[in-house]
């Protein structure tokens, strides 16, 4: 019997090294079911949408792209196969907590609030949230929507940036809610509100998909400069740091700075429309020091 206990020990002694390198996580869930599941947008150009055959498309996707191929290397999978799973604002966060998906292709802000609840991949974006108005629009500032109806998305963080500002500067906005950036861009356009608050990048897309683009501005005013990264689960390290790696190594190679090129200042599908939007100040340092900082 003190034979047998022995030679188990010694057995568990040496299969504990195995074990310990093999992966857990969510690099574990996806080599056992076989697939990595991508959470993408519909309409949040140029980051992740749908193009003219419905295939989502954009900055996110690509850099998802270069991430799958990463696991595919690090599991030794080179078949494993890719499901996409539609999402919005209000659902990618639950997705991700509930295992539904394992990473967020598209534009989200890295907050400290956000932190609590999932992790961020490196910074991949800097944007400021700001207001389309129409062109005549006597609006220059956040505080001329005074008791306006102002078109907001749910679940962004523009609604508690906007509130912030209003409650600091003692004035009321009406607010007009949707559940995606194209019901709020339709929300001003169809004259049910006189502004919508977004991310300027995001809001930049509308404009310039939009049937008449020089209906519109951008209000230089700004409520706050937010980091995007890419939502993973959290408490796995793992992950994150290959999906870091990953950002990391293009970066370095200048294929990052190549991605942003073809999305942000050159024609993009499917109305082969510029957004014309020159990679950043903060994006810049960002890329030449990367981090995930929140704010």
């Amino acid at each position: 019997m003190k034979g047998s206990l022995f030679s188990l020990m010694v057995l568990a002694a040496a299969v504990a090294p195995a074990e310990a390198q093999t992966p857990g996580g969510t690099l574990a869930k996806i080599k056992e079911v076989g697939e990595i599941r991508l959470g993408h947008r519909d309409v949040s150009v140029p980051f992740s949408y749908l193009d003219g055959n419905q295939k989502p498309v954009g900055f996110a996707m690509d850099l998802c792209a270069r991430i799958v191929d990463a696991v595919k290397e690090e599991l030794k999978l080179p078949a494993l196969q890719t499901k996409l799973q539609p999402i919005q604002l209000s659902t990618q966060i639950p997705l991700i907590e509930n295992g539904t998906i394992d990473i967020v292709c598209g534009p989200a802000t890295n907050t400290l609030e956000r932190q609590k609840v999932v992790a961020f991949s490196n910074t991949i974006f800097v944007s400021s949230i700001r207001a389309v108005v129409r062109k005549d629009a006597p609006i220059k500032t956040f505080e001329d929507l005074r008791d306006k109806p102002v078109a907001l998305t749910t679940g962004s963080t523009s609604i508690g940036l906007l509130l912030a500002r209003s409650q600091e500067k003692k004035f009321e906005v009406k607010q007009v809610l949707s559940p995606d950036h194209a019901a709020s861009f339709l929300a001003l356009t169809t004259g049910r509100s006189e502004a919508f608050v977004m991310d300027d990048i995001l809001l930049a897309g509308l404009i310039a998909g939009s049937p008449m683009p020089d209906n519109w501005r951008i209000i230089d005013d700004s409520l706050r400069t937010e980091p995007y990264g890419l939502i993973i689960r959290k408490g796995d390290p793992e992950f994150k740091a290959l999906v870091d790696k990953t950002l990391v190594a293009m970066m370095k190679s200048g294929e990052f700075a190549e991605l942003y090129a073809k999305w942000f200042t050159k024609p993009v599908p499917p109305k082969n429309v510029n957004l014309n939007f020159p990679m950043p100040a903060p994006l810049k340092d960002a890329v030449a020091n990367p981090n995930d900082k929140g704010v």
